[in-house]
């Protein structure tokens, strides 16, 4: 038996050794690829501290669609970054706040683009693979995403452990020590070229109405996020951007959801600017489906939300 727990050691124990340098220089390389639509991308801005902006904007793909943070630059010398996370909402936005704020300074303002599936909280962590090369022995991110169908423990404790079976990942890894990507967003943005998708009239075709559903506890966060910007002197702005008129209509409670937005603009000062029934909203061709603008569509919104943020002295111009 003595014998037996040797050999085993002695076979077992090269390859934990490995495993870590290993874990070490798959994720290296895959916090410098663009995978995962270049959400890695962002994560490895906050964690390395390069994200040096005055400005955040944050949200869903509405936001990292929609908000260009170059124009903002352009149009008032300040810096700006998005921190649009596709696909997901406040339970994980807040997620890329709180790793934000451990790894870099306060901002002078946060754009928070809002809008119907802002406190949804889907059951699956879709797009689980940005979070691979920062996961590893990472108790904030696994209290987090635990809470979501996608990893389990092992996968935050053992290196190499949550790369089995994800090839797509380990190879984009080791591409970048080979042939390394260009950046797929520019400061978390990314604009579409796009034209109509008709995925709307698919969905009208599917159900008469969507109901966007309240995750009470999301609401919960949501609350102790605004106290804890307002402690940390965080000047927050809410902003619901524009949505083709159609699709708003096909959500039967979207009042019902604004209306929250608003209640924590009352209750908390915050500034709350809805676009939801700007001139914008009315015209498809800005459209490449119901919730997401087109470039041509994100390039008139940011510069007529920046006119008015700056017009209410929100945000200044230092140029």
């Amino acid at each position: 038996m003595k014998k037996l727990l040797k050999k085993l050691l002695i076979f077992v124990c090269p390859i934990i050794v490995l495993a870590y340098p290993a874990d070490w220089f798959i994720s290296n390389g895959l916090a410098h690829s663009v995978y995962s639509d270049g959400e890695i991308e962002t994560w490895t801005d906050i964690y390395t501290g390069q994200v040096n902006s005055d400005y955040l904007i944050y949200g869903s793909s509405r936001a990292w669609i929609h908000i260009d943070p170059m124009m903002i630059e352009k149009e008032t010398g300040h810096p700006a970054y998005n921190f649009g996370l596709n696909a997901h909402n406040f339970y994980l936005q807040s997620l890329r706040h709180r790793e934000y704020l451990r790894h870099n300074p306060k901002p002078e303002a946060i754009i928070y683009a809002l809008d119907v599936f802002t406190l949804e909280k889907r059951p699956d962590l879709y797009n689980l693979g940005q979070f691979l090369p920062y996961m590893l022995w990472n108790k904030d991110v696994a209290e987090t995403t635990l809470t979501y169908e996608g990893f389990t423990c092992p996968d935050f404790i053992i290196p190499l452990y949550r790369y089995i079976g994800r090839f797509d990942a380990i190879r984009s890894g080791l591409n970048y020590y080979v042939n390394p990507d260009a950046r797929f967003r520019e400061k978390g943005y990314k604009g579409y070229e796009k034209e109509w998708d008709g995925a709307l009239e698919r969905a009208q075709g599917n159900m008469k109405s969507y109901k966007a559903y309240i995750d009470t506890t999301s609401v919960r966060l949501f609350e102790d996020f605004i106290i804890d910007s307002k402690k940390e002197d965080i000047p927050l702005i809410f902003v619901y951007t524009p949505e083709y008129i159609e699709g708003q209509k096909f959500i039967s409670n979207k009042d019902s959801v604004i209306a929250i937005y608003q209640k924590f603009s009352d209750k908390y000062a915050i500034p709350f600017f809805d676009y939801s029934n700007d001139s914008i909203c009315y015209h498809k061709d800005y459209f490449y489906n119901s919730m997401h603008m087109n470039n041509r569509g994100s390039k008139l919104f940011t510069h007529k939300m920046i006119q008015d943020l700056m017009r209410d002295g929100l945000i200044s111009d230092k140029k």
